[in-house]
Parts: C-alpha cells; sequence; structure tokens
C-alpha cells in the first residue's frame, strides 16, 4: 500500500498570531503548521514520519500533499529527512481562500502519481505521543476486514464534539454513523472523535473522484467520511491516546498543548503498577459453573496473586524465583522438585496472557502503544488445591496490560475479562477450566453467577453481588502436600455430554443449590446455607465417586462432620470449605485438622472491586 500525509492546509489563524507574538514565539513566525515543533522538540511532521518510517514494509511509498505557499519548507525539510523531494507534491494554492479542500489534495496525489492499490491517508500537522501507537497493529486490523478504516479516540472531558467528526460503530466494529462537526444534540452523544487517519482499499478509490462530482462546497475529510460511511463498509479502531492541534487552531491551543503534552515526553510512561487478584473458594454449585449451571463464589483476601509491570527498553518476562527455577543443586533437586512441583509455573502464564492481549487488541480494533515492558509476578495461593492460583496470576497480568496500555473497561467489559482469562488457560495452555474462578476474580466480593444456555449465547453469564456482610465465617483446610487437584474432573465432563441422566439432572440439582443458597445469605439464615453445603458435597461425592474424590480430600471432610461442621470442596480438589454449625467448637476444629497435617485457616472475605 501507499501512505499519503496531507501538510497543503493553510494554517491561517495560527500563522497570523505567531506573526503577532514577540518574544518566545517569535522564530515560529512563517513556519507551517506540520513544521512547527511539539513538545519533544520535533516538527509535528517528524512525528508522522517517524510512525511510517517503523512500518515502512507496509508500504510501497510515501507521498507529501503540501501548497504552493510553503512548498519550500516542506522541500528542505524532505532533504534534511531523506525523504524523496520528487514525492512531495504541490496542489497550486497560495492562501486558504483559494485551498481546494483534503479531498481535492488526496485526489491529486491519486492523479498525479497514479496510484492504484491501498492508501492510508494522515494529516501530518496533529499532534499525538509518538509512542501512542503501534502503526503495524493499525495496518493488520485493516488487512483483516474487508472495508476502509477510520481511525478514532475517546474525546477528552473538556473537547467539544461540535468541534470534531464524530461517529458511532457496533460489536463489529463497523462504523454506522458519522457526524463531521455535529450541531444537533442526538449526534454529539458519542465521545468517539474521528481523525484523518484512514487506510482505503482500491476499489475505493474512485470515491473521491464521484463524492467532489456530487457534492458541491464541503470537500473536507470529515464530509467525505460521513458521505463515504453510508455508501460503503468503513471499520473503526480506537487509539489510545487523543490527538490535539487539529484543523483551524490559534496559539492559545498551540501553547496549551505543548504545556499539556510536554509531561507525558518528558517523564517515564508510568511507574511501576502493581495489581492484584485474589484465590477463591466456591460457595455453592460448583462444578456446574462448566455445565451451564449456577454457581456462588466468594474471594478470599488470605491468598492473592499479583503482577507488577514498568516501562522498560525490551520487553522482559521475569521468571519467578521459586515458581519458575532454572537452576537447580543438582540432578537430585531437580527431580524433587519437578516431581513435587511440576513443570507449569507461572511464566507460561505471563506469555500466554500477553499474546491473547495482543491478539484480543488487534481483533477487537483496539490500538495499543509502541513501548516495551518488564513484567513479574508473585503468589501466596498454595498449588494445587483447587483455590484458582492459575487464574489469579492471569487475571493479574491482564489487569496490568490493561493499565500499561491505558485499555479501560470500555474496550474489555468487565464481564468479558473472565472469559478472556479462560481462553488464556484452556485455548493457549490446554488447561481444563470453567467461568467461575474467572469471574469471581474479575468482580471480588460474593458473586452469584447463572450461566445458562441462552444466557450464555451472548459471550458471558448473568452476575450479581451478594452482601458480604450476611455471610457466617467460614473456614478453609487444605492438604500440605497435595497432589494434581485436576485428576478431580474424572470422566463427568464425557457422561454429561453423553446425556447420562446422572451426570445431566447432578449439575441441574447443583444449579438448584445456589439458587437456594442465594435466598438463605440474602435472609442471613446461616444454618439453610450449612444443610445445603453439606448437600452440594453429597452430590458429588455421589455423581464423582470416592476414588475420584481421593482419601485425603474425604478424611478432611470426616474430620468436619466429626465436629457438626458443613463442608464442601471450594474448587477441583485439594482443598475443603467449611461452616461450623457451633463456633465454639471451631478451635477444636484446627486442633483435629493440624495434628493430621493438613493446614486451617480462618478466611477472610475480600470486598467487591469498584
Amino acid at each position: 500500500m501507499k501512505c499519503i500525509i496531507l501538510v497543503a492546509g493553510h494554517a491561517t489563524r495560527l500563522e497570523r498570531e505567531l506573526c503577532e507574538q514577540g518574544g518566545t514565539f517569535r522564530h515560529l513566525r512563517n513556519i507551517p503548521k506540520a513544521l512547527l515543533p511539539g513538545p519533544d522538540g520535533q516538527a509535528l511532521l517528524d512525528q508522522w514520519w517517524k510512525a511510517v518510517s517503523s512500518a515502512r514494509q507496509h508500504f510501497s511509498d510515501v507521498f507529501l500533499v503540501t501548497n504552493a505557499a510553503k512548498y519550500k519548507n516542506y522541500e528542505r525539510w524532505a532533504t534534511a529527512r531523506g525523504f524523496p523531494r520528487q514525492n512531495i507534491i504541490n496542489d497550486g494554492t497560495t492562501s486558504g481562500t483559494g485551498g481546494i479542500g483534503a479531498v481535492a489534495d488526496l485526489r491529486l496525489a491519486l492523479r498525479s502519481k497514479r496510484i492504484d492499490e491501498d492508501i492510508m491517508v494522515v494529516s501530518g500537522d496533529m499532534l499525538f505521543h509518538p509512542e501512542s501507537f503501534d502503526l503495524d497493529g493499525v495496518i493488520e486490523f485493516f488487512k483483516r476486514n474487508e472495508g476502509d478504516l477510520a481511525c478514532y479516540y475517546q474525546l477528552g472531558p473538556d473537547e467539544d464534539p461540535s468541534t470534531r467528526g464524530v461517529l458511532e460503530v457496533d460489536n463489529q466494529h463497523r462504523v454506522t454513523k458519522f457526524v463531521e462537526k455535529p450541531t444537533r444534540a442526538e449526534d454529539r452523544a458519542s465521545r468517539l472523535a474521528s481523525v484523518v487517519f484512514y487506510c482505503f482499499r482500491q476499489a475505493s478509490l474512485q470515491n473521491f473522484e464521484c463524492f467532489l462530482k456530487e457534492v458541491e462546497g464541503k470537500h473536507s475529510f470529515g464530509d467525505f467520511m460521513a458521505w463515504h460511511t453510508a455508501r460503503e463498509p468503513v471499520y473503526g479502531m480506537k487509539l489510545p491516546d487523543h490527538f490535539d492541534l487539529i484543523g483551524e487552531v490559534g496559539l492559545e491551543e498551540y501553547r496549551r498543548c505543548l504545556v499539556q503534552k510536554r509531561a507525558s515526553f518528558d517523564t517515564p510512561v508510568q511507574e511501576a503498577t502493581t495489581c492484584r487478584a485474589h484465590a477463591r473458594v466456591g460457595l455453592m454449585g460448583n462444578p456446574s459453573d462448566g455445565f451451564n449451571g449456577k454457581t456462588i463464589s466468594l474471594s478470599i483476601a488470605n491468598y492473592w496473586a499479583e503482577a507488577t509491570i514498568e516501562p522498560s527498553a525490551r520487553l522482559v518476562l521475569e521468571p519467578h524465583p521459586l515458581n519458575d527455577p532454572n537452576e537447580f543443586g543438582g540432578l537430585a533437586d531437580l527431580y524433587t522438585i519437578s516431581r513435587r512441583e511440576g513443570y507449569q509455573g507461572g511464566l507460561r502464564l505471563m506469555q500466554a496472557t500477553c499474546k491473547r492481549f495482543f491478539e484480543y487488541c488487534r481483533d477487537q480494533g483496539i490500538a495499543i502503544a509502541r513501548r516495551n515492558f518488564r513484567l513479574r509476578y508473585d503468589t501466596n495461593i498454595p498449588r494445587q488445591v483447587g483455590l484458582a492460583g492459575s487464574s489469579a496470576i492471569c487475571t493479574s497480568i491482564l489487569q496490568c496490560l490493561m493499565a500499561f496500555y491505558h485499555v479501560t473497561e470500555a474496550d474489555i467489559p468487565r464481564p468479558i475479562q473472565p472469559s478472556f482469562v479462560l481462553s488464556v488457560e484452556t485455548g493457549e495452555l490446554g488447561i481444563n477450566a470453567g467461568l467461575q474462578d474467572r469471574v469471581i476474580q474479575a468482580y471480588n466480593g460474593c458473586v452469584y453467577m447463572d450461566f445458562g444456555a441462552e444466557i450464555m449465547k451472548r459471550g458471558h453469564g448473568i452476575y450479581e453481588y451478594l452482601d458480604t456482610s450476611k455471610l457466617p465465617q467460614f473456614w478453609l483446610g487444605y492438604l500440605a502436600d497435595p497432589s494434581d487437584s485436576g485428576k478431580i474432573h474424572s470422566d463427568v465432563r464425557q457422561r454429561y455430554d453423553a446425556g447420562e441422566t446422572a451426570a445431566v439432572e447432578g449439575m441441574k440439582r447443583f444449579a438448584s443449590f445456589a439458587e437456594e443458597a442465594k435466598q438463605a445469605i440474602e435472609e442471613g439464615d446461616h444454618g439453610r446455607l450449612a444443610d445445603l453445603m453439606d448437600a452440594n458435597f453429597s452430590l458429588r461425592r455421589e455423581i464423582y465417586g470416592d476414588a475420584c474424590l481421593g482419601e485425603a480430600n474425604l478424611r478432611m471432610v470426616s474430620i468436619a462432620k466429626s465436629f457438626n461442621s458443613a463442608v464442601k470442596f471450594p474448587g477441583s480438589g485439594g482443598a475443603v470449605v467449611g461452616l461450623c454449625r457451633d463456633a465454639s467448637r471451631l478451635q477444636d476444629l484446627r486442633e483435629a485438622f493440624e495434628a493430621e497435617g493438613f493446614v486451617f485457616v480462618i478466611l477472610k472475605a475480600n470486598e467487591a472491586r469498584a
């Protein structure tokens, strides 16, 4: 494809005010807007040239369209930058009143250079952060869709939509509406602002000629896009940074932009950011989260995983010193650690989450910044006891990546985040998992979840917070030396998919337990909740069988029942969660667990995420 940079505008107001201004701005008189220095001291056009040069493999040629009044300025710029002077196109105009318009300037480039292939068009006099997006990602998104591309950004709180072209996009990223400088209130409702940063297919090039013949008077790019999107498929891609100095601006806007942007140019992108995701216990309904059922899950403050991300010259994933060992005392040490810990540390979770994040942003039309990071993680969640340690690491990494690249919940909505994490574990790493763990780690608190088949057709379930102040005191017991908890799943999945009555009806009963437990929690009926926990475990034992549940897990259940405590599995195995019907026996229960080598913990609920 070819790149066309438009700098033919006559910045009449800004040039006039610069000429009138003495002192600080005296040296900027008669300099074209695109060649004015940005916050980093380089010309605005240099930022675009840097971005285009970094993705030069995509372009067979780059052209610059200017006017007769400023042609010499751009010729000198081209000589200093190694830009081919023969690729500078002169539209012949000498003043704003005689300007031919941006669309006509583009048509001039297409005609004079006989361009007949895909093109990218940008306005070279806009101000943006040079690291604010990856041009490779923009072009890849354009090539993936059978249509043209309009880049947009989220308007700042002080930006007036009536000074911009605004657009609306559907969930397939197609532009459904484009209004240039809207005056009606209903047209100003959108806060998505278009900039002259477009990609057009070869087949669309004829439309520039058609537009100029059909529409008189208004030949700005915004006017063209309003006309074009009603006729051709155009897709929108969100840029992570907002743009400044768009269109006709004055000295005050220029001065303000320099001050506001300079801070981000002169200081690091951001300091280190740490995000934490907590372990969880399934209070009711599990394992029906993977069977279109209903569950209740509780985020616990006792255990967590966290990730830390910070700017770096190169992208670095740091292995955890304990969970990702690559140095051993000897072969026997390697054997012992591998036998106990396995080979599945957090490094692969980091790499898979980063890969999937890039793919998601590319596929969803979110341009991410062109900058690197150093990423590390830590966790105190016990391994292989079914407390969702892997998904906690993935969730904390996702939150770090979103913060680092300024990707918001408008881009990856919270109900979608659990599905994203699940796709990392199941799709990238082949981990057997369901949505429950990822939902509670995205939401925190105590959440009732409905994964009904019809509901899930929209891509996520119904998630409802329950009041943690109405919960009783839960306790947790787990194996100090667990085996692989994944074995607990056995062949139930196959039996369910085959339509076996026991498995299908059992999952429906799990879901009904969750419904009843939700009501018990809302009414503060802890006795009823305890009975439902026992019923939940009994059904699990019936469906899975003792051999699958494991001797050590059943022993923990037996101890709990001997103290008249409700008890069930909080996850896939290796731990039990309980509720003492007689709180005075809690200490005795602890001592009984610890006497047999089990770990015993009083759980603390984690508050809901804001």
